[in-house]
């Protein structure tokens, strides 16, 4: 039985915030299964024995499935564990941020010059359950 709830989402969180391991993550959903062999010759910030170690964390998380196959090991995405989970946390976390045509969903309001942190130049957006002016990266 795997990993459930917060807890399944927070390995995933903290396998997720090393930029290698993304990488992998979208090599994988882009092939939808690959050799390590495979993988290493598309990332060049690490050798083979790298994208292991990375992809053992990645496995460890629940991310990532094992599939052998003679003396070969091939990995995908495991999209019913702490993935979903993963998917689940960041929908919820950002439901209330606005949309891109411009109106806000419920909760959030565009930050205008009468809100501390607020700049005419970039779009920004104040949440007001968190008191706070997220600033846009444009």
């Amino acid at each position: 039985m795997g990993m459930e709830g917060p807890m399944s989402a927070q390995k995933a969180f903290d396998a997720i915030a090393d930029p290698v391991r993304r990488e992998i993550l979208r090599l994988l959903v882009d092939h939808d299964e690959c050799s390590v062999s495979q993988l290493a010759e598309s990332i060049h910030s690490v050798g083979r024995t790298g994208v292991s170690t990375h992809l053992r964390v990645l496995r460890t998380a629940g991310l990532v499935t094992e599939r052998k196959a003679g003396r070969f090991r091939f990995y995908s995405v495991d999209a019913t564990g702490p993935a979903r989970d993963v998917l689940v946390e960041m929908h919820e976390l950002f439901r209330d941020f606005p949309t891109g045509s411009g109106q806000s969903a419920t909760g959030c309001v565009p930050a205008g010059p009468g809100v501390s942190g607020a700049n005419e130049s970039t779009p920004n957006v104040y949440s007001p359950r968190l008191g706070t002016v997220f600033r846009s990266r444009k």
